[in-house]
């Protein structure tokens, strides 16, 4: 088993508010090493270092709860979940979150369940691709927040997650140091699918490394048309 030190994040999360129990760190742990054993199969990501997995990793999504308002019991669903961030690490930390995780490749669905299972966790994990199921009436506007980390641009990814999103709720995308600029180039995106213009939050995620969260609330239904087909989001972006 490897050690991913998860306990040292402890203190570091107090810092912003939230409470990091040593059940939680362990599982963090867990979850690291079942991630890093099935990587040598499926390639689910490319950090593989422990410090790296540390920060990169875990670190990096519990810092969503120093710069979105979870509220207790909230609905998430994570849009292109991949390996699980920022999903799986948000329910770790709290387990009164409802998580759902979206992706359109089945071997990362069925690593999620696995993950789920082990780590005695409850979620769905769901195989559909995000323009179909923001078109299915049972996910469509239902989530208190939406989010997805490093999936795609701005404007490209608002129209996947802002369907999933109920009126009142958040759009949440986390990104790199400098998001600015794509944030401006999504505006006429944010209006078109009912968000507000975002608000950006900047963190460090360690010395020299920033993370941002680009925060949009939903102030208006996203009219029916919405989400397209793939094809026409990437050919034509808002």
């Amino acid at each position: 088993m490897i050690n991913f030190n998860a306990k040292s994040l402890i203190p570091k999360c107090e810092e912003f508010g939230l409470v990091l129990t040593a059940e939680a760190a362990d599982r963090l742990e867990a979850y690291g090493n079942l991630l890093l054993e099935w990587n040598e199969k499926f390639n689910l990501t490319a950090i593989t270092e422990p410090g790296e997995v540390l920060y990169k990793h875990f670190y990096d999504c519990l810092l969503f709860f120093s710069a979105a308002d979870v509220k207790n019991g909230a609905k998430i669903i994570d849009v292109g979940a991949g390996a699980g961030f920022p999903s799986v690490v948000l329910k770790i930390a709290r387990t009164d979150i409802d998580i759902t995780m979206l992706d359109s490749l089945n071997k990362r669905v069925t690593f999620l369940n696995e993950v789920l299972k082990r780590l005695c966790l409850s979620g769905k994990a769901l195989h559909m691709r995000a323009e179909e199921a923001g078109t299915d009436e049972k996910y469509r506007e239902k989530f208190d927040i939406a989010c997805a980390r490093a999936v795609a641009n701005l404007n490209v990814l608002s129209e996947y997650c802002a369907p999933f999103v109920k009126p009142g709720g958040e759009f949440v995308a986390m990104k790199g140091g400098e998001a600015e600029t794509e944030a401006a180039g999504a505006l006429n995106a944010f209006k078109v699918l009912g968000l507000e213009k975002p608000r950006i939050i900047f963190k460090n995620l360690r010395e020299n490394e920033k993370r941002s969260f680009v925060i949009a609330k939903k102030i208006s239904q996203t009219p029916p048309k919405y989400p397209r087909n793939s094809a026409k989001i990437k050919k034509a972006a808002l």
